[in-house]
């Protein structure tokens, strides 16, 4: 797969202008776009076509359903009428939750139907938190690792962790997609996400996308964005 295909940009703004001229300048970058709440509650779910209209061929609409078995099939249903490329779950909604949505989105055609991929551990979490106020007693890795495992065996597509668990997740589940957030420049801030690494390393231990927001939205120079992070090949791109 070429690089920059594996590169899924994050627009984090509810202002659509604003997303519509990232679309346009990131898009030679990239393989797709990452929106979530800040654009759907505002514009509701015609932002997506909107989007596609502009350059944004693939759009992974990021609103974690997490609900009873009905209502996210509901949801995922209406993701696929919108031609989503891929959309989130929480694994925590559990096996009957998460069988639902697969047999929702395979009631579309295979190249209608979005990938699912299920989200177990936030980014914006780290051990402490996870076992002294969500009251998880297992490790972080061991959780997350348990949670995709089931997200596997109940049909999705694939999983999200950081780049800390790509790894023993991929060694995990085998098969599968990997989508991996938090990915950041060596020298990067971390913003308000606890576990975040680097493209490369990412990459090399098995992850198949990258969500990279910030660094490539509020930068003023895309391509050195890009080669910092390691993600430019050497043909000209745009």
């Amino acid at each position: 797969m070429e690089l920059r295909r594996k590169v899924i940009c994050a627009i984090d703004t509810g202002d659509l202008d604003r997303a519509i001229k990232v679309v346009r300048s990131v898009g030679p970058y990239v393989g797709a776009f990452k929106i979530g709440h800040a654009l759907t509650l505002p514009h509701g779910l015609d932002v997506i076509d909107r989007l596609q209209d502009v350059g944004a061929d693939r759009i992974f609409l990021d609103l974690k359903f997490h609900d009873i078995p009905n209502s996210v099939a509901l949801g995922i249903r209406e993701a696929a009428k919108h031609s989503v490329w891929m959309t989130t779950l929480h694994v925590s909604g559990g096996p009957a939750m998460l069988v639902a949505a697969v047999e929702e989105a395979r009631a579309f055609a295979v190249n209608e139907a979005p990938l699912l991929v299920g989200v177990s551990v936030l980014t914006s979490l780290d051990e402490k938190t996870l076992n002294e106020q969500l009251g998880v007693c297992r490790g972080l890795e061991e959780h997350l690792i348990a949670l995709s495992k089931m997200a596997i065996e109940c049909g999705l597509d694939g999983v999200v962790c950081s780049p800390h668990e790509v790894r023993a997740v991929r060694q995990a589940i085998r098969h599968g997609v990997i989508v991996t957030p938090g990915i950041r420049p060596a020298d990067h801030s971390a913003n308000d996400q606890k576990r975040v690494g680097d493209a490369r390393s990412a990459l090399d231990a098995g992850s198949d996308y990258l969500v990279i927001g910030r660094v490539l939205t509020e930068c003023t120079d895309i391509r050195k964005a890009m080669m910092e992070l390691g993600l430019l090949e050497d043909e000209t791109v745009g």
